[in-house]
Formats: C-alpha cells, sequence, structure tokens
C-alpha cells in the first residue's frame, strides 16, 4: 500500500506559494518565467512614486517571508520583528554613514548580525512559549526605539542619520529608484528561493514537526530546541535584510520609523497574506504599504476603523490567508480541467 505523508496545519499547508505544488514542472517555471518579466517590465510603465511604493512592498515581503517561518511553519508568535527590522537598518545605516561601506556589502552585515541577535534571543526564548512569548517579544519591540535614542553617537539618536542614494551602473540607463526596484527584486527572489529550499527540505519538515506534534517530535529523536533557534536566527536573517533594504531605499533612519506598530504590521501581513506560505509574504507586503494609506484617504478622522474593518473583512472572506486560501482551490479548479495532479 502507498504511504502518503500529509501535513495540514490549521493555518494552511505548507508548500511553494500557498500549499500546493502541481505536478507539470514545466507549467510550474513557465509561470514562474512569465511572473519575474512582468516584475522586470512593471517599473518603465509607472511613476517614481509607484516604483518606490513596489520597492517598499517588496521589502515588507522579505520581512514577513521571515516571520512566517518563524510563526507559520515553527509555531512560535513573534511581535518584536520590528526590533530586527530596525536592526538591520542600522547595521547598513551606521557601516554608510561612519564608514563608507558600499551599500550592497551592508547588507551579508545586516544578514549575520541579525542572525546572531535571533539566535541569541531565541536561546531563552526558549522558555517561553505561545502568549507567554509573544510577552517577551513584545517587550523588545516597545524598547528598541528607546535604545535607538540613548544610543545616540552611533544612531544619531532623535535626529536620525541621513543617507545618499545609491547610484547605479553607469552603464545602466536608469534612474536610481528603478535601480532599487531591481535591487529590492533580486533581493526578493533570492529570499524566495532560500525559504523554499529550507521548507521543502528535513528542515523544513522537522519545523512543522515541532509545530504540530512537539512531544512526538521529541519521541522520534528531533532536536526541537535547535530546530526552534534556527527558526529564529533564520527569520530574524531575513527580517534584517529587510531592514537594511529598506533604509539603503529611503536614505533615512530614526527611531520613530521602527514603533511597535511596524512589528504588528508584520504579524498582520502574515496573517492576510497566509501565515504558513511562501506566496503570502508577497501579499503580505501589499497589505502593509497600501491599506493604511487606503484607509488614510477614505477617512481622516477615523484612518483605523477603516484599518480594521478591512483586516475583518480579510480573514472573514479568506481565514487561511489570501495564498492559503485561494491556492488550494485554483489547484481544485485544475485538477478538474486536466490530468494534473497536486502533490
Amino acid at each position: 500500500m502507498e504511504k502518503r505523508h500529509v501535513i495540514a496545519p490549521a493555518t494552511g499547508s505548507p508548500g511553494g506559494a500557498g500549499g500546493a505544488v502541481f505536478g507539470s514542472n514545466s507549467a510550474q517555471w513557465i509561470s514562474i518565467l512569465a511572473l519575474v518579466v512582468f516584475a522586470v517590465a512593471l517599473p518603465f510603465a509607472l511613476s517614481k512614486y509607484h516604483v518606490f511604493e513596489l520597492t517598499m512592498v517588496m521589502i515588507y515581503a522579505i520581512a514577513v517571508l521571515g516571520l512566517n517561518i518563524l510563526t507559520g511553519y515553527n509555531g512560535q508568535i513573534s511581535l518584536g520583528h520590528g526590533g530586527f527590522f530596525a536592526a538591520g537598518a542600522y547595521t547598513a545605516a551606521i557601516l554608510m554613514h561612519r564608514y563608507g561601506v558600499p551599500y550592497w556589502a551592508t547588507l551579508p552585515a545586516a544578514a549575520l548580525i541579525c542572525f546572531v541577535l535571533g539566535v541569541l534571543f531565541g536561546l531563552p526564548a526558549l522558555r517561553f512559549e505561545g502568549p507567554y512569548l509573544a510577552l517577551v517579544t513584545l517587550a523588545m519591540a516597545l524598547a528598541t526605539p528607546q535604545l535607538l535614542k540613548y544610543f545616540d553617537t552611533w544612531t544619531g539618536g532623535q535626529q536620525g542619520i541621513n543617507l545618499p542614494k545609491p547610484v547605479p551602473p553607469h552603464w545602466l540607463e536608469i534612474d536610481r529608484d528603478r535601480w532599487l526596484y531591481f535591487v529590492a527584486l533580486m533581493a526578493l527572489l533570492i529570499a524566495i528561493r532560500i525559504a523554499a529550499n529550507i521548507l521543502h527540505g528535513r528542515t523544513g519538515r522537522a519545523l512543522i514537526a515541532t509545530r504540530d506534534q512537539p512531544i512526538a517530535a521529541v519521541a522520534m529523536g528531533i532536536p526541537t530546541a535547535r530546530y526552534k533557534t534556527i527558526a529564529f536566527g533564520t527569520s530574524t536573517l531575513f527580517t534584517g535584510v529587510a531592514g537594511a533594504l529598506a533604509a539603503i531605499v529611503i536614505g533615512y533612519v530614526s527611531p520613530e520609523g521602527y514603533s511597535l506598530f511596524l512589528s504588528v504590521s508584520f504579524l498582520v501581513g502574515s496573517a492576510i497574506g497566509g501565515i504558513a506560505t511562501i506566496g503570502g509574504a508577497i501579499v503580505g507586503g501589499l497589505f502593509i504599504e497600501f491599506v493604511p494609506n487606503l484607509a488614510n484617504d477614505i477617512s481622516d478622522a477615523a484612518p483605523w476603523a477603516i484599518y480594521g474593518l478591512a483586516m475583518l473583512l480579510f480573514m472573514y472572506t479568506m481565514p487561511r490567508g489570501a495564498v492559503g486560501t485561494v491556492w488550494p482551490w485554483i489547484g481544485k479548479a485544475l485538477m478538474r480541467m486536466g490530468p494534473h495532479k497536486i502533490e
């Protein structure tokens, strides 16, 4: 009898974009190639401001992807990822402002520092679970702006740090905004590829087992503490790179930009897109970037009421997140239309 291993988490099923992987690899690659070509052509059809907005969408998507690895695939709730986002941003800003490091060289530095911070933070966090872990990470989110103001010799304090916008290669006849768009796009594609390799392999199965059945995972010999720490470090690595990219793209960092609301926004974006999906990170980035602005445009008097209603609408209509709800439906529709099977 053929053995089939099926994992169906409550928050959404694991998978490339939303939990379903189609049997036709050629169709997958054609779809991916078409999306990449569309993404490459898109900035040339938009204004500089809209290009900037889409660049921020991709940056937020990288941060949400990191949170999805931690919360969606490993079950650890974090309300402090805005602090790691700030750590990556200030790493890039300090290296560029004080030491003249090229902007591209600050990305691996931010990744390394945030990975170490995540591992160090994750070790004591192993003592906590569920809402208790959320409270610990919440404390970090609340403390981050105050710490940035306190160490003003390095961080610039309340005034922050101004950064020059990177100059595109001279052989490319594009402006800075479109160049930074392509830098963010490349970073997002690399992040998605790394996340897919991690989550579709042995590490991903161990993370999901630790989340769903921790006692059984220990009985099977899975070192759950190690994998929880790895999940925390990997998650903060992604978020740190996103923070560094945001500092480079915006050209400015200040403590007010990394309040508790940023951490909450990452968690909201993760839930809206699909908390246990990879493709949901992009939907989460779109929500973080555009919905608050749309709420302000609709109502100057009560923008947060509009924001809350948008959240409720998404969660009622798509309880597994946008990708977690829609992608399986697409898979079933395609299975009815042709011989393709969903593995």
